[in-house]
């Protein structure tokens, strides 16, 4: 890691993030601005929408007049200022307001405002891994199949007037396993291709958990791999009671899943485009999809090795 404390930066905030839901924007902008105060560092705070957050701090960026770029959201958001400084060296913080944080969380980034401004106060810099697929950047994961499904019905639901969003998740489970659509995927890495009819297959941008108590955590950000999991269940009934064993530790998923890593991976379908979940957004690209890992692509403000005993993320850089 390295240590460079900023002192000019920007905050681009999303203000579509569930952090905004239940406090006013003029109260969270005012909280940020005296908290890096207190720090002696000077603030700059923009309002953005989904759209245009990778454009705002790539121009930030090329400008030259800050040290840092802060995104203020969630995975969402992380994953776009991301994209928009992958082709730069500025380093970028974030502050974890959205529902999903868990890059934020992968990084020992802590939930509390004060506290996440305080990591980026301090100016440590951890050089971590990117994947990328057609030239799109994720932090976290791309996935096919079951998630984009749930993800597109939920939001469909969830527009409904007196549906919540646990009930819009629950309807639209329902949906998946009453359709159980599979897909039928090409995989290539390397020398090695295989066949997969599979309800989902997922992309890590490094080694996910597969312990049930640890799902969805990684320990490390810099492995420079790629890690695919495919899912091997074919029937409904399968998916359930895997889903049942994997819920109660009882299951093996080095069994149930087919799990290989690489640096690069192409993914071919039978439709000409099709539409994946990247960090938790839906995105359509264009068939075939070619995955691959970009090593040490971003700079981000972490805590140091001595102070995550006390955070929530584990990661190693």
């Amino acid at each position: 890691m390295t240590v460079a404390k900023p002192r000019r930066i920007l905050v681009i905030l999303n203000a579509a993030a569930s952090g905004f839901f239940h406090r006013p924007v003029r109260d969270i902008c005012k909280e940020i601005t005296s908290g890096f105060a207190a720090h002696g560092i000077a603030t700059e705070i923009a309002l953005a929408f989904n759209g245009s957050l990778d454009r705002r701090a790539r121009d930030a960026a090329a400008a030259g007049s800050i040290d840092a770029v802060i995104a203020g959201g969630g995975d969402g958001t992380a994953g776009a200022v991301a994209a928009g400084l992958a082709q730069s060296n500025m380093p970028f913080g974030i502050l974890p307001l959205g529902r999903s944080n868990h890059f934020a969380r992968d990084l020992g980034i802590p939930d509390r405002l004060d506290q996440a401004i305080g990591v980026i106060a301090r100016g440590s810099i951890a050089t971590v891994d990117a994947g990328e697929v057609n030239g799109r950047l994720f932090i976290n994961n791309s996935s096919l199949g079951a998630y984009p499904f749930l993800l597109l019905d939920r939001k469909k639901w969830w527009r409904r007037p007196g549906v919540l969003r646990p009930m819009a998740m629950l309807l639209a489970g329902y949906k998946f396993l009453r359709q159980y659509p599979l897909r039928r995927f090409s995989v290539r890495a390397g020398n090695q291709a295989e066949i997969w009819r599979t309800p989902l297959l997922f992309v890590g941008n490094n080694r996910y958990e597969l312990d049930p108590f640890a799902a969805g955590r990684r320990e490390q950000l810099n492995g420079g791999e790629l890690w695919v999991y495919i899912a091997r269940q074919q029937t409904r009934l399968s998916l359930i009671w895997f889903s049942l064993q994997y819920l109660l530790g009882l299951s093996d998923p080095l069994k149930d899943l087919r799990v290989f890593h690489a640096a690069s991976i192409e993914i071919g379908l039978r439709s000409p485009k099709v539409t994946l979940a990247m960090d938790g957004e839906l995105v359509q690209l264009s068939t075939p999809l070619h995955y691959r890992i970009r090593p040490a692509a971003l700079r981000v403000y972490a805590p140091v090795p001595e102070d995550k005993d006390d955070a929530v993320g584990r990661a190693h850089f």
